[in-house]
């Protein structure tokens, strides 16, 4: 079958960003001189970046309003997409691979536009894509499929044709099911590869 478009995430399946995701509360506390605790990671797993936040200031008696410490953990994430984070092994010659047969290309992610735009200029990739979707600008996630009907209407494909690379198993079910042809990309924070396979 000759592929329409490919529509990729970013965290996970381009780029090697996920881990960012479970130790920004450690790199924030350790910032600010505090060590973390062992259970950190788990005891944010499941809050809100506000939840979070109260959470950090009470258990670790910092004297600042959770607004601050929302605010100064993004400064966090948003140093490392600007000066960390790296394509993961073989995305770049895929990438060139995809460009050469002609293959329209874009990103769909749940992730900030200008943490993507930043790692992608940093990494002399932005080149390979003609639009970067947004949840945010989109106003849905990726537990509906309008992200990646918005992408494929951009090129003007239809969804069997177009190709949804994900990491993620919800968002690549959320995918499935509206009648894109899926790929699964492997990442260790999602632990669900066997169903994933079968999605």
């Amino acid at each position: 079958m000759r592929i329409g478009c490919a529509i990729f995430d970013f965290d996970g399946t381009l780029f090697d960003s996920m881990g960012i995701w479970e130790d920004v509360g450690d790199r924030y506390l350790i910032s600010k001189g505090k060590i973390p605790k062992p259970t950190l990671r788990e005891d944010l797993r499941a809050l809100s970046l506000y939840q979070a936040a109260v959470f950090i200031r009470n258990e670790y008696d910092l004297d600042i309003s959770p607004e601050k410490i929302m605010g100064e953990v993004n400064k966090v994430i948003e140093k490392y997409y600007l000066e960390e984070v790296l394509p993961k092994p073989g995305v770049i010659e895929f990438l060139e691979k995809m460009k050469r047969k002609n293959i329209p290309m874009c990103i769909a992610t749940a992730s900030d536009r200008y943490h993507i735009e930043s790692a992608l200029k940093r990494c002399n990739l932005l080149c390979y894509f003609e639009k970067i979707f947004t949840c945010d600008e989109n106003g849905h996630g990726k537990d509906e499929p309008d992200i990646f009907i918005e992408a494929a209407d951009f090129f003007g494909v239809p969804y069997g044709r177009a190709f949804v690379f994900e990491d993620a198993i919800h968002a690549a079910s959320t995918a499935k099911q509206a009648g894109f042809f899926v790929v699964s990309v492997k990442d260790v924070s999602e632990m669900r590869q066997e169903k994933l396979k079968e999605v």
